[in-house]
């Protein structure tokens, strides 16, 4: 014979199992990141922090000089610079996947007069 008590107690636990899924699953990711550029091939870059303003402030100071800096927010980001002329032409791109992200960054520095394009940063935000 069957119990009731531990059919509801089986029950309480499968609905509780699900919410908790639910909940850590369909939760929206806080993370952010961002990444400073230079002169001269300087940058710095943060990823996984719980604001955007934070992490702005954590690639800036990274970075040496007079950098100014862009943000992501479950997203990648990437950073080419021309090596031939490392003050010269660089590109940079924001994007929901890393291989976007470094295309598009190569393919600014390119548009830009680089020759000899690389990447030279990227990160993404695991919590994305």
């Amino acid at each position: 014979m069957f119990d009731r008590t531990v059919a509801r107690s089986c029950a309480f636990f499968s609905v509780a199992l699900v919410f908790a899924f639910v909940a850590h699953f369909a939760a929206p990711a806080q993370a952010a990141g961002a990444l400073a550029i230079g002169k001269c091939g300087a940058y710095g870059q943060a990823f996984d922090y719980p604001a955007e303003q934070s992490a702005r402030a954590a690639a800036l100071k990274q970075c040496k000089g007079d950098c100014s800096a862009v943000t992501m927010k479950r997203a990648c980001i990437a950073l080419s610079l021309d090596m031939t002329k490392p003050c010269g032409a660089h590109g940079y791109a924001v994007a929901p996947r890393i291989s976007s992200a470094l295309n598009e960054a190569m393919k600014k520095c390119y548009a830009f007069g680089g020759k000899e394009c690389v990447i030279r940063a990227w990160a993404c935000d695991a919590k994305g």
